[in-house]
C-alpha cells in the first residue's frame, strides 16, 4: 500500500496554523507571567509564612503535582459552571496553567531560597530590612539566578501542555491541526506539522527565556 503524504493541503490552511501558533504564545505568555508570581508569592509563604499558611499552600502544591493537568482544566472548565461562575475556554485555559504552574514554580523558587546561605538572611535583617523587603530584594533576586534554568524548562512544560486546553475548544496550535485534519482528511500531514511547529516554538521559547533571564532580569550577571 502507498501512501501518499499531501503536505500542501495542510499548508493551504495557514491562517489557521497561525492563529493557533499565536494563541499558544499568548496563553504561554500570560501563564508564565502570572504562573512565575504565584509560584515566588507560594515559595515565600512556605519558607516565611505562618504554620497555617504553609500548610494551605503545600496542600495545594501536593494536590496541583499529583493531579493530571488534563484533570485540572476540565475540573476549571466544567466545574466550576456548578459554582455559577462560567468561564470561556481561553480564561479556563489561562487560569488551568497559571494554578499548574505555580505549583511547580513554587517548589523550583523554594529550592533556590532556601540555598540562600544563612549568613545573606542575617546581615539583610541587621540593616533593619523588614521581612518582605530582605525576602525580596536580598533572597530572591540570587535564589531566581540560581533556578532559572530549572524555571524555563517548566514554563516549555507548560507551554506544550497548553495542547490540551484544544480539549475544550481553545483555538490553540492543537486545535488548529485537528480542525484542519477535520476538513481535509490530512490527519498524519496536520500532526507533522503541528509538531515541527511545537518543536520550534519549544526551543526559541527556551533560548529566549534563557537570554532574557540574565539579560533583564539579573542585570547581566550569569
Amino acid at each position: 500500500m502507498r501512501i501518499t503524504l499531501d503536505f500542501a493541503a495542510v499548508l493551504a490552511q495557514w491562517p489557521l496554523l497561525a492563529k493557533g501558533v499565536a494563541w499558544t504564545l499568548a496563553l504561554t505568555a500570560v501563564s508564565a507571567v502570572l504562573g512565575v508570581a504565584l509560584g515566588i508569592a507560594c515559595a515565600w509563604a512556605r519558607t516565611q509564612a505562618a504554620l497555617p499558611l504553609r500548610v494551605a499552600v503545600g496542600a495545594y502544591v501536593e494536590l496541583v503535582r499529583n493531579t493530571p493537568f488534563i484533570v485540572q482544566l476540565f475540573f476549571v472548565f466544567f466545574g466550576l459552571p456548578a459554582a455559577g461562575v462560567r468561564l470561556s475556554p481561553e480564561a479556563a485555559s489561562v487560569i488551568a496553567m497559571v494554578v499548574n504552574l505555580g505549583a511547580y514554580a513554587a517548589e523550583i523558587v523554594r529550592a533556590g531560597v532556601q540555598a540562600t546561605p544563612r549568613g545573606q538572611w542575617e546581615a539583610a535583617r541587621s540593616l533593619a530590612l523588614t521581612r518582605a523587603q530582605v525576602f525580596l530584594r536580598v533572597v530572591l533576586p540570587p535564589a531566581l539566578r540560581r533556578v532559572w534554568p530549572a524555571l524555563v524548562s517548566q514554563i516549555v512544560i507548560v507551554m506544550l501542555g497548553s495542547a490540551v486546553c484544544g480539549q475544550i475548544s481553545t483555538e490553540e496550535l492543537s486545535y488548529a491541526a485537528n480542525l484542519i485534519q477535520s476538513r481535509n482528511f490530512r490527519a498524519f500531514e496536520a500532526f507533522i506539522i503541528a509538531t515541527a511547529l511545537y518543536l520550534a516554538l519549544a526551543v526559541a521559547l527556551r533560548r529566549a527565556l534563557n537570554w532574557a533571564g540574565p539579560a533583564l532580569l539579573f542585570g547581566g550577571a550569569r
